[in-house]
């Protein structure tokens, strides 16, 4: 069988370049997809036990008074099912776009977390680049694959989520509320109108998973380091990829900041700054783990074609709709 081209075989580029392929790196033994396989089980389980918490579907909900063993669990399945679902095709869609642009990449991780530390149930998932990236354009493609393909799915169990949505008067005590972005907002309006003073929407947990599956796409948008964003943000500005990472870190340093400072007038407790401290956390991340740095293309001179331009400014547009100042607050 022939080997599959990769984006490190010699080429010919536009510019009439042609670029050498480099020196193979040391041959690693082969492993099967093992771990991919199992964190994939596991980040299904803790997902499943994270949508337990999530009520609104009359028909799931009916498990959860069920006297047989573990049944309980299958109440969990509408949130599970939906983010899952809004992550495998995120990560898929890096995975067959890197294959068809010639860039070597591993199956994805996906990564579980204990539904009492983050609500989801995971924190997404990543994939590894085993090769170099060919051009820009390139580049942009596998970077940007992932949050529209994501999007393709959050959006439509979003509609489908508020239509099984329903209007309730809010409780008496403290209460949890997710954050609204500009979308969830517009999406809530579409579907509900304005909303009558002292009611709030009963979400069901498909609109649950949909909010969740924006932030994930927010989030892998902040144009930084090697997130989607950064990578598309490099394709788009390569001279200027770690400017961009720093401001962005300033940016979400002066939003937490502004939304501690706010919420903390309208309620002086410590516990309103938890909001505002999470986009600082999120900063510290991104300036000492991530970094602003990424890795130079084989071909640095191919341009990007002005329809992936178009592109890579509508992602950072929807990045600035889907992201919410606040995550979650206590009402």
């Amino acid at each position: 069988m022939t080997e599959r081209p990769l984006a490190a075989d010699p080429f010919t580029t536009t510019n009439g370049y042609t670029l050498a392929r480099p020196p193979a790196p040391p041959r690693r033994r082969e492993r099967g997809p093992v771990w991919n396989v199992v964190l994939f089980v596991l980040t299904c389980f803790t997902t499943l036990l994270a949508g337990t918490m999530f009520s609104g579907s009359p028909t799931f909900d009916a498990y959860r008074a069920s006297r047989e063993p573990l049944t309980w669990m299958l109440s969990g399945v509408p949130f599970a099912a939906t983010l899952l679902g809004i992550l495998v095709v995120h990560e898929f869609g890096h995975y067959f776009t890197a294959r068809a642009r010639g860039a070597a990449v591993s199956l994805p991780f996906f990564i579980p977390a204990p539904p009492a530390i983050f609500m989801a149930g995971t924190l997404g998932a990543i994939i590894r680049m085993r090769s170099s990236v060919r051009d820009r354009n390139a580049l942009f493609d596998i970077a940007a694959a992932g949050p529209l393909a994501g999007l393709a799915v959050a959006l439509p169990a979003a509609l489908l989520g508020l239509v099984w949505s329903t209007i309730v008067p809010a409780p008496p005590g403290p209460h949890l509320v997710f954050g609204e972005s500009v979308l969830t907002r517009a999406l809530v309006w579409l579907r509900f109108g304005t909303l009558p003073d002292g009611m709030l929407v009963s979400t069901h947990p498909m609109a649950d998973a949909a909010w969740f599956g924006f932030l994930v796409t927010a989030l892998n948008l902040l144009p930084a380091g090697q997130l989607d964003g950064g990578r598309i943000g490099y394709a788009l500005f390569p001279r200027h990829h770690g400017r961009l990472g720093r401001l962005t870190v300033a940016a979400l340093i002066t939003l937490g900041v502004a939304v501690a400072a706010v919420l903390y007038v309208a309620r002086p407790e410590w516990t309103s700054l938890i909001p505002g401290a999470n986009w600082l956390v999120l900063a510290a991340l991104i300036r000492f783990a991530l970094g602003y740095g990424h890795g130079p293309v084989l071909d640095p001179l191919e341009p990007l074609t002005p329809g992936r331009r178009v592109v890579g400014i509508a992602c950072l547009v929807l990045l600035a709709l889907m992201l919410p100042p606040v995550l979650i607050r206590a009402d």
